[in-house]
């Protein structure tokens, strides 16, 4: 899993996040690509609605389509 410091995580734009409340960060293809596990896994689990999944797998879909 891709790590980031709390520095760099408070100084990451609030669009770098794919949920509010900053949360799942994907400034990259790497935290993209663990965002979109995480969100799989959470998912299936029930603690994420359809909704927040599907903005996950949007947006880090769109990082991963950049790089």
């Amino acid at each position: 899993m891709s790590k980031l410091t709390t520095a760099e995580r408070d100084a990451l734009p609030d669009d770098a996040f794919a949920l509010p409340g900053r949360r799942y960060p994907i400034p990259d293809a790497s935290h993209a690509r663990d965002a979109l596990a995480r969100a799989s896994e959470f998912h299936h689990r029930g603690e994420l609605s359809d909704g927040e999944y599907e903005t996950i797998v949007r947006k880090a879909t769109a990082v991963l389509d950049e790089e």
